[in-house]
């Protein structure tokens, strides 16, 4: 009996069959045929491969084509607009105006990039941790941003040199916010992308799409601003262009079904899970989720709105919440023993207190809290504000409010580990934590305090336990 045949096939990055190899014996002599097949890629296809990530589609989530058809039609529409706006800027500065002083230019144009340096600096300290968990709302207020600077460049011809010194700088500083909300959520949206750990290469790919775009619509843009001229046919195609754009940009970001949960994306699963039992989707939520969203507000299923939560809160904070007097960095009758509160969690990485009156909560962290506590305080702060709306209590009664707290928490904990499992298993990245949107604070118990030594460290009501703070 003769040797068996041996039939192997090569891939390549996309899946697709490149080569097949088939050693086969006739006698004592053997060979390996190599079998290439036909070209399947026709020569458009071979040029777009050019500009995808390789594997495609393989490497990248199913919702990058829709993104990516969306985003460079926004930036065609940008860069003709973009001719438009630079050359009113032009006029604005004095070309054509045989008044106008290279050095009146030169200083104008130092105002404008020191006003627009210092907003970068400035928005990028307010809202830096913001950036990554709200990434779609910032990529869409990025472009609202720049669209306003674009407007603010076209109305400064129009008024005197002091008033248009101020409208460039104003746009300077709206391009200074575009480009630090646009940075940071595009790379976060990268990131969600790339499945294969490809984002240096995906990002290559997509400065490789903006190049061409840009070019594009340069080149069109070139014909636009030779033939559009009055005023009236500027301000027409302006407002066409960045309408389109954000039209664009907007249908963007709807396209994005972010695997992560931040607090709206944590409402609408969270509170879906409590009520139905059944985890959403990544894609289900994303047809829910709201591109703008008040910080911090609690809704029931994306509609309810049940309270509002802040979550890795100073302990100070969540003190003056339970109606105490913060004075002179003192907490002066607070109405709930901190030793009770501190045995209610002891047990978890957090502490929270609700004011049953307004429905707000305060989310305090301490060390080592893990993405899980944080999901659970979330969800903890969902079933006590839903409660409290059906269910009224005095505002004066902080033992009733207690008991509230440890009866939900007590419910969150006999649900909260299937909770999770569901999560993972419908494809919710939940190691990842997307809660906090400004930098937190964490608490730590000194060695040998802790709950259990209450009676120690808590003789009477008014006495708070010793906590200390991380700066």
């Amino acid at each position: 009996m003769g040797a068996p045949t041996i039939e192997m096939e090569e891939r390549d990055e996309a899946g697709k069959v490149s080569a097949t190899y088939v050693e086969s014996a006739s006698g004592s002599s053997r060979r390996v045929d190599v079998i290439l097949p036909k070209n399947t890629y026709s020569r458009w296809a071979r040029l777009i491969n050019v500009f995808l990530p390789a594997g495609y589609p393989n490497s990248v989530t199913d919702d990058y084509l829709e993104y990516q058809i969306y985003d460079s039609l926004q930036a065609f529409s940008s860069s003709i607009a973009g001719l438009l706006s630079s050359r009113a800027v032009l006029q604005g500065v004095g070309v054509g105006d045989a008044d106008a002083s290279p050095t009146a230019a030169l200083l104008l144009t130092v105002v404008q990039e020191s006003a627009g340096r210092l907003a970068t600096i400035l928005f990028a300290h307010k809202l830096g941790n913001s950036l990554v968990a709200e990434c779609k709302r910032y990529r869409l207020l990025a472009d609202i941003f720049n669209d306003a600077a674009m407007i603010l460049d076209c109305l400064s011809p129009a008024f005197p040199k002091p008033i248009r010194v101020v409208f460039l700088s104003v746009s300077s500083v709206s391009r200074a916010i575009c480009g630090v909300a646009a940075g940071s959520s595009k790379t976060s949206l990268s990131a969600h992308f790339a499945m294969w750990g490809n984002l240096g290469e995906l990002n290559a790919k997509d400065a490789s799409q903006e190049t061409v775009i840009s070019l594009m619509g340069m080149l069109v843009g070139s014909v636009v601003v030779s033939n559009v001229s009055s005023t009236f046919a500027t301000w027409s195609s302006l407002i066409l262009l960045l309408s389109l754009h954000l039209f664009a940009n907007y249908r963007a970001v709807r396209a994005v079904r972010m695997l992560t949960l931040n607090r709206q994306r944590a409402n609408i699963v969270l509170s879906n899970l409590i009520e139905q039992g059944k985890a959403l989707t990544p894609k289900d939520a994303s047809e829910q989720e709201r591109i703008f969203e008040w910080d911090g507000i609690l809704r029931w299923r994306a509609s309810e709105i049940t309270g509002h939560a802040q979550i890795g809160v100073r302990l100070q904070l969540l003190l003056a919440s339970t109606g105490s007097i913060a004075v002179t960095g003192s907490i002066q009758n607070p109405t709930i023993n901190l030793a009770d509160l501190l045995e209610t969690y002891a047990n978890e990485r957090f502490l929270l207190w609700v004011n049953a009156k307004q429905r707000s909560v305060q989310i305090v962290l301490k060390e080592g809290c893990t993405t899980a506590s944080q999901l659970k305080a979330w969800t903890l702060a969902l079933m006590v504000t839903r409660r409290l709306k059906r269910q009224k209590l005095p505002s004066s009664d902080p033992q009733g409010v207690l008991m509230l707290l440890r009866e939900e928490l007590g419910e969150a904990n006999r649900n909260f580990e299937d909770f999770l499992l569901q999560l993972t298993l419908v494809g919710w990245d939940v190691q990842s934590s997307m809660l906090e949107t400004r930098s937190g604070f964490r608490i730590n118990f000194p060695v040998g305090h802790n709950a259990e030594g209450k009676k120690k460290n808590a003789s009477g009501r008014h006495r708070s336990a010793e906590i200390d703070l991380d700066p």
